[in-house]
């Protein structure tokens, strides 16, 4: 199937490339052009962007930092990486949003779910920033509950690997690859695709969950259109 509306959800560790740190403009100009070839099909696109290549809030925690004030750092680190993807949209003439759960008026919208459905109807790319707007959770919690409140088809994680794997492909050369499970297997299992938090809300509300690679040119655009073979469905 042709999904008519998604959510991108996509790691700030992918923002960093070749690099250790921050963002990579070589990976925010791939990226740019890969969501505009999803664009330029008609489907509707939301995004969700962590702050990992910036500073994530649960090791700050596990250092010794309270885990409100490291989790608000973080939050605010995932506006710093929404602005850098918007401003590579638009330089490739794609209208977008950042809409933040945290007030921040002189830099973006504030979130609002009617608002931001009548922007994803006017044909603007909308990304959503600052997680839920609460400690505790994380990004990965924010994009299935953004989804939710957008009635997006499917919710899309784009990682570096293709797809959901019953151990690490990167460190075990027979990993197995699977091409369909469920949300209780990933759980079960602990196959950290997303959070737990994340996947019970998705399982609560039949929300389709599409693992692939992003680093591959044009598979944004084969996942969108339902291409066979392109990473794992994760669903009931």
């Amino acid at each position: 199937m042709t999904f008519k509306r998604i959510l991108l959800k996509i790691s700030g560790e992918a923002l960093m490339g070749d690099n250790s740190y921050g963002i990579s403009t070589e990976v925010i100009r791939f990226l740019s052009s890969e969501i505009k070839k999803v664009h330029d099909h008609g489907i509707e696109i939301a995004m969700v962007i962590g702050a990992g290549n910036i500073f994530r809030g649960v090791a700050g925690a596990a250092k010794g930092m309270d885990r409100g004030s490291a989790d608000n750092m973080g939050m605010l680190g995932t506006v710093i990486n929404s602005l850098a993807v918007q401003d590579g949209l638009e330089t490739v003439g794609i209208p977008c949003k950042v809409m933040s759960a945290i007030t921040m008026l002189n830099v973006c919208e504030p979130y609002e779910r009617v608002k931001a459905l009548d922007h994803l109807g006017n044909n603007r790319v909308v990304i959503f920033a600052a997680g839920t707007g609460n400690p505790y959770f994380t990004t990965d919690t924010a994009a299935v509950l953004r989804a939710l409140e957008i009635k997006a088809d499917v919710i899309m994680k784009a990682t570096r690997v293709d797809g959901v794997y019953d151990k690490d492909p990167e460190v075990y050369p027979d990993a197995q690859r699977y091409t369909t499970l469920s949300y209780n297997k990933v759980l079960r299992d602990d196959l950290k695709v997303l959070d737990a938090a994340g996947i019970s809300l998705a399982r609560d509300n039949e929300l389709p969950i599409l693992v692939f690679n992003m680093k591959e040119s044009d598979n944004i655009t084969k996942a969108a259109l339902g291409a066979e073979g392109i990473g794992s469905l994760i669903s009931a």
